[in-house]
Parts: structure tokens; C-alpha cells; sequence
């Protein structure tokens, strides 16, 4: 058991992965499109090789994964796989095929090997089995309950154990889904889901000749039924199925926060806490880190005096399809579902990064359009404080072209020279350092405003109740 518990970042590409480290995050875990269960993973080797060293060079942790369900096809590439990840040499490999964990531990008995969340690892039972085969630590599934962890910590206590605390969830057990496979001929448990549990659903009628109509639902007579489901061991329980003009989300989760339960996970003595969200982008990755490391640092140091509002305006920031605790409180809710869109919604665009200082310029990436005296704010590291920024005209980094606005484009950037900045130029390098990224307000109106203030007002009253 380590003594503090360590915040775990994903790091879908290289800047990712160093957009995680300079915000806050312990370690992070990462992998190639042919080892692991992220296909559209942006790492090339060489990536990795560097990923590697920067996080070392920063005392941080890197680990990789190895967690794809392997078919025949796949077993012949499994010792090229194997001499990458000896030569590399992360940190920890993550796996969950059995016959893949004793084929690296027969043949790189060097590496530390961590059983993937996709092994459904969801009792002591499971965490003794894996230990007595020579892992060093298991990755809880998401099913498993708050109450399940603190048991499973008590019985397990000499074995590194990590959980998810926040990111997308998903509808099927650990991942481990077949809709994907049967809608669209495309393997979850081989990297390439293709999230079919997000898709709009229609409803249609089939008529006693055969025949089959839509259901049309319009302003005539959407007000006139309702469609409700029942199960059989569940008598009297009505599920709405809801459809708009776009169609029904049956299967939709919101995505898991535990930043209100986060002093259970840590007053029980776990020893990693695991955000969701390779293939998110590195304003995810920044924002996410820096809100949990900041409320993680200020639990240890002051836990009679903590509350999670206080770190919940950052992680609202995100695009998000609505918060819930996951399994954390054991059954599921309505509440945990988004019947409703299926799409992410928030009112903070990702406006840029700085990608690298130019002598005493900034060098800032746009992500998003910024127009004539629009404030965007930087946000510093170690922190949760930011730099605001508005300006009057943008010169283009290369060309010095100069324009009234500027829209995101193919290596698009800006460059920000000293002037722009309300405070000593040495100590805005010192804030704002490689990597730093910016956001900008644009609030959402109308229906899509009004679903965002719902589903923040719905875990409000979830994490009060």
C-alpha cells in the first residue's frame, strides 16, 4: 500500500501525456494502436521512447498497456510486442488476457504486470487469484461499489489496488461489450468500439400483416403517450423510453465524478485513482489533473475542512454528457443515465495551448475561434487560479500577419508578445510554461443550456442525498 494515493492520468498522444504531468498527474498510462484496447491511439514507438523519459525525468510513472483480448491471429505478434516493452521499459504493463500475463511473465520477468480493469475484477477473490499469479496490482471494475473496495482493501492489503474515479462509462461490464461487435463489425475488447451505446435509437411498429411502420412523433401528439418498459423481476417498475425528433438514447451513461466521494477512495488507502479518457484532448487531460490533484493535496493536508464544491467548477468546465457516482453508492439510478442527447455539452471551449516560448514570446496554438477583445484564460499549473487575457488584434506566429480574429486551423497559431501581459514577463514564463492551456467562455442558450443546468442541478442533488 503506498502512502499517499497516486493520481493516474490517461495519455492518449505525447502532448497529452505532458499536458497530464505539468498539471498535477503522479503517472499516466498509454499505449500503442497494436498493444493495447485504443486503437485510434496517437503513440508511435518513438513517442513512447520520449513519453518515457519525460515522465522519468520528472520522477513520474508510465505505464503501458497490453490489455487486448488476443485471437489466434493475434499470438504470433506477441513476442515482438513483449522485446518493444522490455526495451522501453515503463513502469508497469497492463493486462487482462490470461494467457498473455503468464506469456510476459514467463518471458520478461523484469516487468511489473497490473491486470486491466477489462479482467472484471470485482471481488478479494478475484485481486488473491491474480496476486498468487505475480501481480502487482489489479485494477478494480467499475461495477464495483464503495462497500466492495473497503472490503476488498481489508482483505487485500498487500497488493496495490486502483480504481476509476472519473471519466466515461460504459453501459456494457468493464467494457467487455458486443453491441459494438454485432451493429458495426467492430471489437470492444480488440480497441475498436464503436460506441454504438451512444447512437440514436427510433422506435418503429410491426403491423400483425408484417409490415413495418415508424412511429412518427410530432407536436400533435407528442403530449398524448408516453412508452414505458417493464421487467419481469421488477412488477410495477416503469422505465421511460424517451425519443426526440432525433431519436431515443437507451443506453446512454452519463459519465462517472467521484470528486464528491473522493475521501472515501482515500481514507481506505488506495493506491491509485484512475481517470478515463485516452482519446479526449489535452484540455481534458489539463483540467481533470489539476482539479484532483489540487482537492487530493488539500485532503491530506486538511481533511476536517474539505468539500468538493470547491473543485467542482473546474471539472463543469469540461464538455460532459452529464455527471453521476457510477457504482460507488451500489444501485444504479435514472439519474445515471442520459435518456436525452447523446452528444457532450458545456459552456468552456478549448482555446489553445502554449507550444512553446519564442525568446520572451509566447507561441500559442488555436483550438477554437477567439475574436477582437474576447477574454480567454490560461490556466496555472499547481493551482486553480488563471491568467486572463484579451486582445485587440492576433499576429500570426509565422507570417506576422495580423487580424481582427482568429479561427483554429492545421498548426494555426498565434504569437503573444510581452506587452500582452498585465505582469513582468519572467513571471509569466514561470506560470505559464510549455504545454499550459487556455479556455474560453461561450455559454450555451436555449435547450442546450437548459439540459446542461439540469443534469448539474441532477448531481447536486444526487451527492446531497
Amino acid at each position: 500500500m503506498l502512502d499517499r494515493a497516486e493520481l493516474l492520468l490517461p495519455a492518449g498522444s505525447l502532448v497529452k501525456l505532458k499536458t497530464a504531468i505539468l498539471y498535477g498527474a503522479d503517472a499516466v498510462y498509454a499505449g500503442t494502436p497494436d498493444m493495447c484496447l485504443r486503437a485510434q491511439s496517437k503513440f508511435s514507438i518513438e513517442d513512447l521512447r520520449e513519453g518515457i523519459d519525460f515522465v522519468h525525468a520528472k520522477g513520474k510513472k508510465i505505464y503501458l498497456t497490453l490489455n487486448l483480448f488476443m485471437h489466434n491471429r493475434d499470438v504470433e505478434k506477441l513476442p515482438s510486442f513483449v522485446a518493444t516493452l522490455r526495451e522501453l521499459h515503463p513502469d508497469g504493463v497492463l493486462i487482462a488476457d490470461p494467457g498473455v500475463f503468464q506469456y510476459v511473465k514467463e518471458n520478461a520477468p523484469e516487468l511489473n504486470l497490473f491486470v486491466s480493469t477489462q479482467a472484471n475484477i470485482c471481488s478479494w477473490a478475484s485481486v488473491k487469484f491474480w496476486q498468487s499469479m505475480g501481480a502487482k496490482l489489479c485494477v478494480l471494475g467499475r461495477e464495483v461499489t464503495f462497500e466492495e473496495v473497503k472490503e476488498i482493501r481489508q482483505k487485500c492489503p498487500d497488493i496495490l489496488l486502483e480504481t476509476f474515479m472519473h471519466g466515461a462509462m460504459c453501459m456494457s461490464y468493464s467494457g467487455r461489450c458486443l453491441i459494438s461487435n454485432y451493429l458495426a463489425d467492430r471489437s470492444a475488447n480488440q480497441g475498436k468500439c464503436a460506441h454504438c451505446c451512444r447512437w440514436h435509437y427510433k422506435l418503429h411498429l410491426r403491423l400483425k400483416d408484417g409490415s413495418i411502420k415508424e412511429i412518427v412523433i410530432d407536436e400533435n401528439n407528442k403530449d398524448a403517450f408516453e412508452f414505458l418498459l417493464e421487467e419481469d423481476f421488477r412488477p410495477g417498475e416503469y422505465y421511460e423510453v424517451v425519443e426526440d425528433d432525433h431519436g431515443g438514447y437507451m443506453l446512454n451513461s452519463k459519465d462517472m465524478c467521484l470528486m464528491p466521494k473522493l475521501p472515501d477512495l482515500l481514507s481506505i488507502g488506495l493506491d491509485s485513482l484512475k481517470v478515463e479518457g485516452r482519446n479526449k484532448t489535452e484540455y481534458y487531460a489539463g483540467v481533470v489533473a489539476r482539479a484532483y490533484r489540487k482537492a487530493i493535496d488539500d485532503w491530506y493536508d486538511n481533511k476536517e475542512n474539505w468539500n468538493y464544491q470547491k473543485y467542482m467548477p473546474e471539472l463543469d468546465t469540461l464538455q460532459n454528457r452529464g455527471y453521476c457516482l457510477g457504482f460507488h453508492n451500489g444501485k444504479l439510478t435514472n439519474i445515471s443515465q442520459n435518456y436525452e442527447y447523446t452528444r457532450t455539452l458545456g459552456d468552456w471551449l478549448f482555446a489553445g495551448s502554449i507550444i512553446k516560448w519564442d525568446g520572451d514570446d509566447a507561441i500559442f496554438e488555436i483550438r477554437n475561434y477567439i475574436n477582437q477583445d474576447e477574454e480567454f484564460e490560461f490556466l496555472i499549473p499547481d493551482s486553480l487560479e488563471v491568467i486572463k487575457l484579451k486582445l485587440s488584434e492576433f499576429e500570426d506566429a509565422y507570417s506576422g500577419e495580423i487580424t481582427p480574429k482568429v479561427s483554429a486551423g492545421e498548426g494555426k497559431a498565434i504569437r503573444l508578445k510581452p506587452s500582452v501581459w498585465a505582469r513582468p514577463i519572467n513571471e509569466v514564463k514561470k506560470l505559464l510554461p510549455q504545454y499550459v492551456i487556455a479556455r474560453k467562455f461561450q455559454p450555451l442558450s436555449g435547450e442546450q443550456g437548459e439540459m446542461l443546468h439540469n443534469k448539474q442541478h441532477e448531481f447536486e442533488q444526487l451527492c446531497s442525498d
